[in-house]
């Protein structure tokens, strides 16, 4: 979804209202306005306060996550090369849905400006391939149809030959640039004018003889569509219909059906489609795909935890939506990134949100949703954990979740277990850190059952709850020097013996992340274990000289890999530590109080109380510390 329309239950602007109100959004202060106004009435916006239930039972489990709801439309840079690797592949990306819009305005193929969408496009397929993930085109952006002009369109005045053409000429390139493994979304929102400015029995046409062009050079091709601006149910009944009809009649029935929630539920919407197809005596068994859900408001940890939750529920794969215009549209990952003022890419917490979701192993267990809040769990008997995502549709509250049937999973040790809270947090859109624990702690497990409380004090919040064994006392984390707010960080996300950290703006990738595991016998001492690399930090050479290297070693047990966390009370953070080495007594420091990426990690003496409230760059924040 570009930034190119609003929702409007009565307000047209700028042009021909198209079903419902929907109209495409010009970029005025005006509009603006006007949007963020609309955007107050969506369902679930206004936070509501009431306390609910969530119920996991992990007896009744399915098969093993599939990241469904992981994909995005747009958000890599127009050649492909950007955002970095580690991005993608820490929340288990596995769409992109993309067709060069905007690049040229007017552009596309009935603009005489088809090369530079086209080579956008391919170069996009290729970096989403070798991501592992799957590439959605959309021919109607290289076509020129994508909201930001008004192009003629496919057989317009009854003639098809420039569509043919344009056909031809698509499927060639693909041929050559070896797609077949593609998806091919026929054309986006062909229900509002903004997408399709013609009739519907033309784009009716239009799809019959994209999808025979497809077949004919791809026999194996999956089709998706009609991926339509409105619900399938109410608001979009009588129109889809009519499509259902005409797809069965000529058919060129899609593999996979698809439509947008912005907002929506694509629980309803998805029983709405197999209502329709089974009146239809039509096979309700093709995948579904949501591919645009989240309107600008609901783009937030807790709404994106909701959508998770019900796209998986729903068995529906999701891509987020994009609303950004412009050389935007082509970065970001579609808003789940930012950018400082260096040009850095720093995540905004939704990404934090994604993360959790692709750490979720093992299998997917059964969860019963309360008032407006819904979540995905999961239980990994083999690495001993159990993890649960949770969402909010708007509501805030106390949400107990009960645990129930913990004997089929491997946490509980002695009738107990542990859990950690963790809250993802919105930080009102910026740029987050990371997560940060609520609470840790052993719970009782009676009736094989136990619960847990979650203080859901803000809707746009995102939360997750893992259970681990007692007997697990790792504490995860990151690392945040507290003089230039950057990150303890394996440098060049290195796995060699000997690389020296260094501090880095705050990515969120497992280069950053820290295993604190506690030494046995030794209070408050901890080796520290990096989850991209599996290894030590460690003093080099166990020195005990100030300014000797910490780096990265293979773990052994030595001295010079056990680190004494010291509280700092000088800036009124419980999470504040100074990070002493065992062997040397001398602390993790940030070389000559350095504020800038990539300066490197060393021991040195500690500083004393009042040293550290002026120097800082000994004091680490621990977000995973409760």
């Amino acid at each position: 979804m570009r930034m190119s329309r609003v929702s409007s239950p009565s307000t047209s602007i700028g042009g021909p209202a198209s079903p419902g109100g929907r109209h495409l959004r010009r970029t005025t202060g005006l509009v603006a306005l006007l949007a963020s106004l609309a955007a107050v009435g969506l369902p679930g916006t206004t936070a509501q306060a009431a306390d609910t239930t969530v119920a996991v039972d992990f007896a009744t489990a399915g098969g093993a996550p599939t990241y469904r709801a992981s994909g995005t439309i747009y958000g890599m840079s127009e050649n492909g090369s950007l955002p970095q690797e580690h991005f993608y592949r820490d929340i288990k990306w596995k769409f992109m849905r993309a067709g060069g819009a905007q690049l040229d305005k007017p552009g596309g193929w009935v603009a005489g400006k088809y090369d530079r969408r086209w080579n956008s496009t391919r170069a996009q397929y290729q970096r989403t391939k070798s991501l592992g993930g799957t590439f959605v085109i959309l021919p109607h952006d290289l076509w020129g149809a994508d909201g930001t002009t008004s192009p003629s369109f496919p057989g317009d005045n009854g003639d098809w030959s420039a569509f043919d053409a344009f056909y031809d000429r698509l499927i060639a390139d693909a041929q050559a640039a070896g797609m077949s493994d593609i998806e091919w979304d026929i054309w986006n929102e062909p229900d509002i004018n903004a997408f399709w400015g013609r009739s519907q029995s033309q784009y009716l046409e239009m799809w019959k003889r994209a999808y025979q062009k497809i077949r004919a050079a791809f026999p194996n091709a999956v089709v998706v569509g009609p991926s339509s601006a409105f619900k399938p149910g109410s608001n979009g009944s009588s129109w889809w219909d009519t499509y259902l009809d005409y797809v069965k009649a000529n058919n060129v029935e899609p593999d996979i059906y698809s439509w947008h929630n912005l907002p929506g539920d694509p629980v309803a919407d998805a029983s709405a489609v197999k209502a329709k197809l089974a009146a239809r005596s039509m096979t309700t068994s093709r995948p579904f795909q949501v591919n645009e859900y989240g309107n600008t408001n609901e783009q937030n940890p807790g709404r994106g935890g909701w959508y998770i939750s019900r796209l998986e529920r729903a068995g529906a794969d999701g891509l987020r939506a994009n609303w950004a215009s412009a050389g935007n549209l082509h970065d970001f990952q579609a808003n789940l990134l930012t950018k400082n003022s260096t040009g850095q890419y720093l995540p905004l917490g939704e990404w934090f949100l994604y993360r959790y979701y692709g750490s979720q192993t093992g299998n997917i267990v059964k969860v019963t949703a309360g008032t407006n809040t819904d979540g995905l769990a999961t239980k990994d008997n083999t690495a001993k954990n159990a993890k649960i995502l949770l969402g909010s549709n708007g509501n805030t509250g106390n949400v107990t979740v009960n645990l129930d049937r913990l004997d089929t999973t491997s946490v509980v040790e002695n009738g107990r277990v542990r859990a950690v809270v963790q809250r993802v947090p919105n930080n009102g859109g910026g740029a987050v850190t990371g997560p940060v624990t609520v609470s840790d702690q052993l719970l009782t497990v009676g009736g094989n059952s136990a619960s847990v409380t979650v203080p859901w004090t803000n809707a746009s919040d995102g939360y997750t709850v893992t259970l681990l064994p007692p007997s697990n006392t790792t504490v995860s984390t990151v690392a945040v020097a507290q003089h230039s707010n950057q990150c303890l960080d394996d440098t060049g996300l290195s796995t060699a013996n000997g690389t020296q950290y260094q501090q880095y703006h705050c990515e969120g990738g497992y280069q950053q992340m820290f295993d604190f595991k506690p030494v046995a016998g030794k209070a408050d001492t901890f080796t520290v274990v990096n989850q991209h690399s599996g290894k030590c930090l460690d003093v080099s050479g166990a020195s005990t000289a100030d300014g000797a290297a910490v780096i990265q070693w293979t773990c052994t047990g030595g001295t010079n890999q056990q680190f004494v966390l010291r509280p700092v009370t000088a800036l009124g953070n419980s999470k504040d530590y100074q990070l002493a080495a065992a062997h040397s007594g001398k602390c993790v420091d940030v070389s000559t109080i350095s504020t800038a990426p990539g300066a490197k990690i060393h021991q040195w003496t500690c500083d004393s109380a009042s040293e550290l409230t002026n120097k800082r760059n000994q004091i680490w924040r621990l977000l995973g510390k409760s």
